[in-house]
C-alpha cells in the first residue's frame, strides 16, 4: 500500500522521525501532522541520543548535522557550596559506552529542526489544532478535529501528543493521568542570559539539603549564555512539599518561579544569580519527571508513539527515535497492513520499555536529603573519579564489546536503497 493516509498528532521528535522514516518506506504516503502550538516548538532543554537511536540517526544520514549542533558539553562536575570541584564525570568519547554526558548532547529545538527540515515540504502540517475524538471503523479511523470541527478518514492515527496524551486516554478508555507515575522529581528549565560557566564546557551540579539541586550547563551561543535547571525531589515522607510543587506546576510558570525562589533562597553557591537569570529568561518552563507505561501501544488503527506510550526520563528522546523507526519499519515489512504493523510495533517496543529500570529512584539516591548524605555521595564520587575507576570500567567494557545501553532487537527492514530526497550533512 504505497498511498498510506496517516495522521500524526504532535510535531515533536517522535512524530517527525516517524514521518521521515515512513517517507523512506513509502515516498507517496500522505502524511498530515497536527500540532497544538501555533508553530513548530524549537525551544527546550538539552536532550541526548543513546542506544539503538544512535544507529538510527546514522541510517537517516543526519548524524553529521546533529554533531555540528551539539552543546559541546564535556562532562558533569559536582561542586560544593564554594564552587570547588568534588568529582568530575567526563564524557566517554565512545558512542557505545556513553557517560552521564552523551556524545550527542543537543538542544531539543535544534534536534527537532534537524528531523523536520527534510520533510517539511513533504507533509501537510496543521498548526493550532488537535484531535478532539476519533471513531474506528472497518475501512479506517475517522478523526474529528477540535478547532475546525472537521471529520476526516485516515488509515492510521499516530498519537505523538506527549505524556498527557488525550488519544491514549481515549484508546484505553481512561484519563490522561491514569498511566503516569512519578517519584516526585520537579524540574524547571530556562536559559540564563549570562555565561555562569565562564567559557567552561563542564556542566556543574550542586546539591543542598532537602534534595534541592542546581544544574547549569554550557550553551555554545556566542552571546554568552547558560542553560539552567532547578530540581526539587520529594519523597513519600514529604507529601506537603510535593503537593505545593504539583499545585504550582498546574497554576503555571509564575506560580512555579515564585515557589522556587522560596525554596532556593538559602541554598548558597550561585543560587542568587541563577534565580535572577530564571526571572529574566524568555523560555522558562517547568515539569514533573513522569514515566508512562501504557499496557498497550496499539488498538485497531491507533498507535501510541514516544512519550504518549512510554515516556522515560533520561532516555525518552532515544525511545522516541527508536519508536518512530520501528513503527515505520513495521508498516513497510507488512506492506501497509496497519493491523499487522501496529501489532508488530507493540511486540517490539512494549517488552523493551517494560524492562527498563527505575530511573526516578536513581535520581533520589543521586540527590541526598542531608548534608551528611551529600558528603557521602561526594566522597564516593571523588574516589571513583579520582582513581579514574569510571573511565577504566568504560574502557574495559568497550574492549570486551559490551554496552551499558540496552539496544532494541529489530528486524532488518527492507528499506528503499535510495533516499527519496537528498541526504543531510
Amino acid at each position: 500500500m504505497s498511498n498510506l493516509n496517516v495522521l500524526v498528532s504532535g510535531s515533536g521528535i517522535a512524530g517527525s522521525v516517524f514521518a521521515f522514516c515512513l517517507l523512506r518506506a513509502y515516498p507517496d504516503a500522505n502524511i498530515t501532522i497536527v500540532e497544538r502550538d501555533p508553530a513548530l516548538r524549537l525551544t527546550g532543554a538539552s536532550v541526548d541520543i543513546r542506544s539503538s537511536a544512535v544507529d538510527i540517526i546514522k541510517w537517516m544520514g543526519l548524524e553529521p548535522a546533529i554533531r555540528q549542533q551539539t552543546t559541546n558539553e564535556k562532562g558533569v562536575q559536582f561542586v560544593d557550596g564554594n564552587g570547588k570541584a568534588v568529582a568530575t564525570l567526563e564524557a566517554s568519547g565512545d558512542v557505545r559506552m556513553q557517560s552521564a554526558t552523551s556524545e550527542y548532547e543537543i538542544f531539543r529545538g535544534a534536534l527537532t529542526k534537524i528531523f523536520t527540515d527534510p520533510i517539511i515540504d513533504r507533509v501537510n502540517t496543521i498548526f493550532d489544532e488537535t484531535v478532539d475524538h476519533y471513531e474506528q471503523r472497518e475501512d479506517g479511523v475517522f478523526v474529528t478535529f477540535t478547532r475546525s470541527k472537521e471529520t476526516k478518514q485516515y488509515d492510521l492515527l499516530v498519537a505523538a501528543d506527549g505524556i498527557r496524551s488525550k488519544i491514549r486516554a481515549a484508546m484505553l478508555d481512561t484519563s490522561p493521568e491514569e498511566h503516569i507515575t512519578s517519584k516526585g522529581v520537579h524540574v524547571a528549565y530556562f536559559t540564563i542570559k549570562k555565561d555562569l560557566l565562564n567559557g567552561g564546557q563542564l556542566a556543574k551540579w550542586y546539591n543542598a539539603p532537602n534534595r534541592r539541586a542546581i544544574f547549569i550547563r554550557p550553551d555554545p551561543d556566542p552571546a554568552g549564555r547558560t542553560r539552567g535547571n532547578l530540581m526539587v525531589l520529594t519523597t513519600d515522607k514529604d507529601l506537603e512539599t510535593r503537593q505545593k510543587l504539583d499545585d504550582a506546576v498546574r497554576k503555571g510558570n509564575e506560580s512555579f518561579m515564585t515557589l522556587l525562589e522560596e525554596l532556593f533562597k538559602d541554598v548558597g553557591w550561585l543560587a542568587p544569580e541563577v534565580l535572577k537569570g530564571m526571572r529574566q529568561s524568555e523560555d522558562f518552563y517547568c515539569s514533573l519527571f513522569g514515566r508512562v507505561r501504557a499496557p498497550k501501544l496499539q488498538k485497531g488503527r491507533v498507535a501510541l508513539l514516544g512519550d504518549a506510550g512510554y515516556a522515560t526520563p533520561g532516555i525518552g528522546t532515544s525511545l522516541a527515535i527508536i519508536g518512530g523507526y520501528v513503527l515505520a519499519g513495521e508498516l513497510l515489512k507488512n506492506d501497509g497492513d496497519v493491523a499487522m504493523a501496529v501489532q508488530g510495533y507493540e511486540d517490539i517496543m512494549l517488552p523493551h520499555v517494560s524492562g527498563m529500570g527505575n530511573w526516578e529512584s536513581s535520581m533520589q539516591y543521586a540527590n541526598p536529603e542531608t548534608w551528611w548524605g551529600i558528603w557521602i555521595r561526594n566522597t564516593i564520587l571523588g574516589v571513583v573519579t579520582g582513581f579514574k575507576l569510571d573511565r577504566l570500567a568504560t574502557m574495559v567494557a568497550s574492549a570486551l564489546g559490551l554496552s551499558a545501553e540496552q539496544k532494541v532487537a529489530m528486524p532488518d527492514y527492507p528499506w528503499l536503497s535510495e533516499y527519496p530526497w537528498p541526504k543531510e550533512g
